[in-house]
């Protein structure tokens, strides 16, 4: 499909003053990239990456607008004027390319913690927030007009540093949307009890920012659709709130969202379990309502999809973020007809909001230069290389992407029928199909550059000298490994092997978790799907208790209760035994309590540590050779850590 058989995606639209040359809109998210409270050069980098990679607009990430909004540490501080020359760095860079740049102001309210600013949070209520668990201040009448001086200031310093636009944030994490609220404001005053007056805030704001930065900037207002929590805003409601701010007549356009950034992030960041356009129904019934335009999100995957939405009538631009993360080329590919090629989102979360959740600026599982546009790489080799890959999961992959991409004759063999290693193995579970197309996405980019590949080949010393590279990259993965405890007990079996087919476990399965992540908690919910009876356990508090970071724990919950698997914590396996009907006692011990259990089941599966396949390593440094080992088989860790060091072996050869 051609960028031109899109019907609406590559068409313009103004918003305002603004006119945007497609549809398709880079939002506003989280980046910290903030240094001492101040843009930096990484962020200029980053959106000019997307900028460059063809954008309809790009929306900066928040910009704190009062000094009592400090929610987490790499914030801009948008209330202090040091930052225009930062924004002008920004917004010049974005321009060269011919986009458009909004900037977003927020103050995040309730959903904050008082740890970086050392001053009370602030709220319509005293309503502590479920993540936070901060009691904040209710502000007086002095002070929400102190917070509404404080979004025009911001709109100025944003004016002054070249923006195009202005957005206010008053969706999942926003003093404002704490006001609108019916859950978080629970005020008797003329900002509390009535929706016009839960909106009085909104509508200050509104003519405040729009005095401030006049007729020639574009302005927006961003909408929680559903907070899907018990009282809170819902769509009826959101609708009558986007129908007031229009009518104000000093907004451009409306964006949308839905859930709030504690209780429900899940859904706001939907990971793949939550299927693509999930949130279609909130601009749909708002763009029903107003005239001017309407912004949807919703996990979009591709322009196929996003393309659908705008001819359905259910929005009138596209937000599309995750899937620009991975793939700052996403329009472009699309408009040139290529978007089979473009790198498509996991929605894995690991390394974006996963990131984010742990302080870490943002990253991309997929994309090893998201979060490094602003580093160079190192110039190649002036002479290519004859490079042999040994290895075709994400690390060797990357590894022979990158080498190719660099100019070099690069040569992946891999011992499997296909490409893929573990990931093939991961992607066949329940709900995690899309987790293929990292390694999809991969091989059809060794392709793409001219990398030979070879399947159905077991690399040895003896293959490596027939070949004579310039240069070797291991890429050979890992073994499936046994604790002590388990001796020779054919019914102890590691989840490889029930994924791969190798075994069919029945009856009762006990699902003993030591990696805290996917591999327990999918494997579980095959087997229940087979007809097991399941129960996970695990040392640890929580089963799968890295799942909180991808925002996957609320729905594993739910799938698990639906499966009925079980699930036990604070349990280390001590011994294993065979039971006299075949199957398997387990002597667990309760690590808080002391306390000595037996556990008995027909089969018992691992998801436990493994251990470096690196034995052709030993071996290749006996040659006058250069050689580098990437991914699991220089220590297993999960997929990221795999792509990053494939891309860095090949970006130094």
């Amino acid at each position: 499909m051609s960028g031109g058989q899109y019907k609406y995606l590559f068409t313009p639209l103004k918003l305002g003053p603004v006119t945007v040359k497609n549809r398709v809109v880079f939002s506003a998210h989280l980046t910290n990239y903030a240094e001492d409270g101040h843009p930096s050069e990484q962020h200029a980098a980053y959106y000019a990456a997307r900028a460059v990679g063809g954008a309809g607009l790009i929306i900066t990430e928040e910009h704190s607008t009062h000094p009592t909004d400090w929610p987490y540490e790499k914030l801009i501080h948008g209330f202090n004027p040091s930052v225009v020359p930062g924004y002008r760095r920004i917004t010049e860079a974005v321009h060269a390319h011919g986009v458009p740049i909004f900037a977003q102001l927020n103050h995040n309210g309730g959903q904050a913690s008082s740890m970086y600013s050392r001053l009370p949070v602030w709220a319509p209520s005293p309503v502590a927030d479920p993540m936070f668990r901060e009691v904040p201040k209710a502000v007086s009448q002095r002070e929400i007009a102190e917070i509404v001086r404080g979004y025009a200031i911001v709109a100025e310093h944003c004016a002054q540093g070249g923006f195009d636009g202005i957005e206010l944030q008053c969706s999942h994490s926003s003093i404002v949307r704490g006001f609108l609220s019916p859950a978080t404001n629970i005020r008797t005053d003329d900002y509390g009890g009535s929706l016009e007056n839960r909106s009085r805030l909104l509508i200050e704001i509104v003519e405040a920012v729009r005095a401030a930065i006049g007729p020639g900037l574009a302005l927006g207002v961003r909408i929680c659709g559903d907070e899907l929590i018990d009282g809170g805003t819902t769509i009826d409601e959101a609708v009558r709130i986007a129908q007031l701010v229009e009518a104000t007549g000093k907004v451009d356009y409306i964006n949308t969202s839905i859930g709030v950034a504690t209780a429900t992030l899940y859904m706001i960041e939907a990971s793949m379990h939550i299927p693509p356009g999930y949130a279609m129904f909130i601009p749909s019934a708002i763009r029903d309502k107003v005239r001017i335009p309407v912004v949807g999100v919703g996990r979009f995957k591709d322009p196929v999809q996003a393309d659908r939405a705008l001819a359905e009538g259910h929005c009138d631009l596209i937000g599309v973020v995750r899937g620009q993360i991975a793939d700052p080329d996403f329009v472009r590919k699309a408009r040139a007809g290529h978007a089979t090629d473009i790198r498509t989102c996991l929605s894995c979360n690991q390394e974006c909001v996963g990131r984010m959740g742990l302080n870490r600026w943002l990253g991309c599982i997929e994309n090893p230069r998201t979060g490094k546009e602003a580093t160079p790489l190192p110039m190649p080799s002036v002479r290519p290389r004859n490079v042999l890959v040994i290895g075709g999961g994400p690390a060797g992959l990357q590894a022979a992407s990158t080498a190719a991409q660099r100019g070099h004759r690069v040569t992946l063999v891999e011992k499997a029928s296909q490409t893929g290693g573990q990931v093939a193995l991961a992607a066949s579970v329940p709900s995690r199909a899309e987790f293929l197309d990292v390694t999809r996405n991969l091989h059809a980019e060794c392709r793409r550059y001219g990398v030979e590949i070879r399947t159905g080949v077991d690399a040895d010393l003896d293959l490596v000298r027939r070949e004579r590279p310039d240069a070797v990259v291991l890429a050979t993965g890992a073994h499936a490994d046994r604790p002590w405890w388990a001796g020779s007990l054919e019914r102890i079996v590691d989840v490889r092997a029930v994924l791969d087919g190798s075994v069919s476990p029945q009856g009762t399965v006990v699902l003993v978790d030591d990696l805290g992540f996917h591999q327990a908690t999918s494997t579980a919910e095959l087997l229940a799907d087979r007809g097991c009876s399941v129960r996970v356990i695990t040392s640890g508090m929580v089963v799968g208790q890295d799942l909180g970071i991808t925002l996957d724990m609320e729905t594993w919950n739910v799938r698990a209760d639906a499966k009925g698997i079980g699930q036990q914590t604070d349990l280390v396996v001590m011994g294993a035994s065979a039971s006299e009907d075949g199957g398997v006692t387990l002597q667990v011990l309760r690590h808080t309590t002391g306390e000595n259990l037996e556990m008995t089941a027909d089969w018992v599966v691992l998801a436990v540590h493994a251990r470096p396949a690196d034995e052709l390593w030993a071996e290749l440094s006996t040659m006058d050779l250069k050689s580098y080992r990437v991914g699991d088989c220089l220590t297993p860790r999960r997929a990221h850590a795999a792509v990053i060091e494939g891309h860095r072996a090949g970006a130094s050869l």
